[in-house]
């Protein structure tokens, strides 16, 4: 085939030109040195750019099918010569990449700019004609001119759907500079998850991968990331690179095929500053969001700039780079470093908000989320949805705010599981498994990986009774590679309520020596001994649990480990220990939900003053907490008028309770079901045996949401006490030994024990 005369033709990557008409590179308009086979050399590469171009091809093009000279020698030369001249470096390249026993491949990005005065092409009046080309340095090969679209686009992308994911691998730094070295992954993905149209790979969801891979979690290499890529079924994945090039910064993200390695597209932004490297960044990824399929209106729209939504100080967003997943005990220093390092750092907040909260430490939650939501007018539109979110439901409480936060977040970005997870958590502490079960599942479905999803899935499946399903997903997890204590506490509760003490005991086992997860597994195993009737077992196990907490620095977890014993006492009429234990919590830590059960032990156990004190106080500092204001206040009320001997006060008190009787409140692992308790008692208290009977029975019919809260055995007792007020001898009488069969084994001087022993001799029903 002939090759066509051409003129000015232009093509540009980055800051070079290569005019083909003058023979000539240019960077920045000024003209460089090059020779001219290196110049051909190059011209072939940029002309199949995107494609392998071997050493065979090269010396056919260039030195023809009789060579006489040293052709490798001469072409490694070449290239020596093309990457100097470009600052390009084989290691980390920009341009040129050699793909071993192979050929090499030019990766930049291309933009062609081909004249209308093509010798024997002719175009419509006005416009640009683009066509098929020669070059004419020889026949050198095809070069597609880009006919629309966007210019980093080099070949046809795979289409996306809602369940495609994107990897995206650690940047090459080849500028020395460590500052670099995390944070520009942890900044490009904070950007494209701007984007209601990609769904980026978890950091939790590769970790999983890479431990299926048998690889400890590390630095994501470009080579990693390919088989994490592959291994995830993932659509594509970013490989990034940042270089210098004088004092001014390039950066570049490639899109590659998983499969083949081959680059798909590619993006570049410059930044005359180390300052500027995000703004950069930014650049680039919007470039990437367009080329990947997203309108240029939806990028517009969700396009915050990445040193407000981050922050500007890189130490600090490196800081916060290399904090692991919220949910692991070491990434608090992490995330505190970034928060001292930039005070205004919104997102860090938002991080250390979700640690706390997920190891129990509610009052320090509260802190970071309220400083996020004062902050939140420098966030992405999706994070500005995760901490309002937050806000409402840990801050203020505020469910049903935070419900419709949850909403119109699905709305905007239906691929973020977060949304779906999160409204689910919120039905489950509402008591409404079922609506939680229906969003959970989606939550799940996108994010098949997030243990945390997983874990709230399989507890409000548990609550419905459908253990089957809650094991089999909890097993399927594990066999894939997750784990984590929210794993291990749902199986925990399955073995219980079926009566498999060994599988219980593994569970604990595999906690044991695990810093922020043993003490929560020693703490349940208390219940258990609790529920058994074992009080005195149960206060050392709870004992352990606090001392635990305690080595991992978790004041507020400690303080919730000895309340609850002393919430145990009371029940048991224990009301001087329990007293003292109420005391002893206070001491290691007095917040909002420990002050919460304080109030409600003191009320159990006869101190109306301290009882009524704390309700006060929380009733001021809570005004607007759903949780706080219709079910915990309602329920410390009732009980100080059951103390009083004020039933019927007790039970119109506990009408506002009622829609949230199956309640798992964050104070809680499972739903305690204390009102409904409460409320049996006080129709007990106003002798109305039948009405009492119902709310106990209520209690042993949802035994897959009490689980082994002692309360749950506790009820048998009650029961025969209205079955024996109703005269109803035989339901009593087997409600009296259902009780002492589930304490056969009980310590003989827990007092609740030895009432019931009496009353059933002196109703003469053995």
């Amino acid at each position: 085939m002939n090759s066509r005369p051409l003129s000015n033709k232009l093509i540009k990557f980055g800051l070079f030109e290569l005019d083909l008409e003058a023979q000539q590179l240019r960077k920045s308009g000024v003209p460089l040195r090059i020779q001219p086979q290196p110049f051909k050399v190059l011209t072939v590469l940029v002309s199949s750019f995107g494609r392998i171009v071997t050493r065979e091809e090269l010396r056919r093009e260039l030195w023809g099918t009789e060579t006489f000279v040293d052709f490798e020698q001469g072409l490694n030369y070449c290239i020596r010569q093309i990457r100097a001249v470009l600052g390009d470096e084989a290691q980390s390249p920009h341009y040129i990449e050699t793909v071993p026993r192979k050929g090499y491949r030019f990766i930049a990005s291309v933009d062609v700019d081909v004249d209308s005065s093509t010798d024997g092409v002719q175009g419509a009046p006005g416009k640009k004609a683009w066509n098929w080309v020669w070059f004419a340095v020889g026949a050198v090969g095809l070069l597609a001119a880009i006919a629309a679209g966007y210019v980093t686009r080099m070949r046809s992308l795979p289409r996306l759907t809602d369940k495609d994911t994107i990897v995206v691998a650690d940047f090459v730094n080849s500028t020395k500079d460590p500052a670099f070295d995390d944070i520009l992954k942890e900044a490009l993905t904070i950007q494209l998850e701007q984007s209601p149209f990609l769904n980026i790979l978890s950091n939790e969801r590769v970790a999983a991968t890479e431990k299926r891979m048998n690889r400890s979690a590390g630095r994501l290499t470009a080579e990693v990331a390919r088989e994490v890529c592959i291994r995830s079924n993932s659509k594509a994945m970013l490989a990034g690179s940042i270089a210098t090039i004088g004092s001014r910064y390039l950066l570049e993200v490639r899109v590659l095929n998983c499969q083949t390695g081959d680059t798909l597209a590619s993006a570049q932004a410059e930044a005359e500053s180390h300052d500027k490297v995000l703004t950069a960044l930014q650049k680039v990824g919007n470039q990437l969001r367009q080329t990947l399929g997203e309108s240029l209106a939806s990028v517009n729209r969700f396009n915050k700039s990445l040193p407000e939504a981050t922050t500007s100080s890189l130490e600090a967003l490196k800081a916060y780079a290399r904090s692991a997943s919220p949910d692991q005990p070491e990434s608090l220093s992490s995330l505190q470093r970034a928060v001292q390092l930039d005070p205004n750092f919104a997102v860090a907040y938002t991080s250390l908000g979700t640690h706390y909260v997920n190891f129990d430490e509610l009052d320090l939650a509260r802190e970071n989320f309220k400083k996020a939501y004062e902050l939140r007018d420098r966030v992405t539109e999706r994070e500005r949805f995760y901490i309002e979110s937050a806000y409402y439901t840990i801050v203020s409480g505020e469910l049903e705010q935070a419900n419709a936060i949850y909403r119109r977040w699905m709305q905007e970005y239906p691929m973020d599981g977060s949304a779906y997870d999160n409204l689910g958590f919120n039905y489950g502490t509402m008591g409404d498994y079922e609506k939680g079960v229906e969003v959970m599942r989606k939550a799940v479905q996108l994010y098949p990986d997030a243990t945390v999803a997983l874990t709230n899935l399989a507890g409000s499946e548990i609550a419905l009774g459908h253990i089957d399903e809650a094991k089999a997903l909890l097993e399927k997890a594990i066999a894939r590679g997750l784990d984590g204590s929210g794993l291990r506490i749902p199986l925990y509760d399955i073995a219980f309520l079926q009566g498999d003490s060994r599988a219980m005991q593994a569970q604990v086992a595999w906690a044991t020596g695990k810093p922020g997860f043993e003490d929560e597994l020693i703490s349940i195993q208390s219940d258990t001994e609790a529920y058994y009737g074992r009080l005195a077992q149960a206060s050392r196990l709870s004992a352990r649990a606090v001392e635990s907490a305690l080595r991992n620095s978790a004041a507020e977890t400690a303080a919730g480990w000895k309340v609850n014993d002393a919430l145990r006492r009371a029940e048991f009429g224990d009301r001087k220990g329990a007293q003292r234990v109420v005391v002893e919590a206070l001491k290691l830590n007095a917040g909002s939900g420990i002050q919460v059960r304080a109030a409600l032990a003191w009320a159990r156990s006869g101190d109306a003053v301290r009882a009524q004190k704390s309700a006060d106080a929380l009733d001021r500092q809570f005004p607007l907490n759903t949780m706080i204001q219709s079910y915990w206040l309602p329920t410390i009320r009732a009980a100080l008028e059951i103390d009083h001997g004020s039933a019927a006060r007790a039970i119109e008190i506990l009408q506002v309770v009622s829609p949230y009787d199956l309640a798992e409140t964050a104070e809680f692992a499972v739903g305690t079901m204390y009102p409904v308790y409460l409320r049996g008692l006080a129709y007990l208290k106003a002798g109305q045996g039948e009405d009492a009977a119902a709310e106990f029975q209520k209690i042993l019919d949802h035994r897959c949401v009490v689980v082994n809260f002692p309360l749950a055995s506790l009820a048998h007792l009650q029961l025969a006490r209205a079955k024996a007020m109703s005269r109803d001898r035989e339901a009593a009488r087997k409600a009296y030994q259902d009780f002492f069969e589930v304490w056969k084994n009980a310590e003989s001087d827990v007092p609740v024990l030895k009432e019931g022993r009496a009353e059933y001799a002196k109703l003469g029903l053995s």
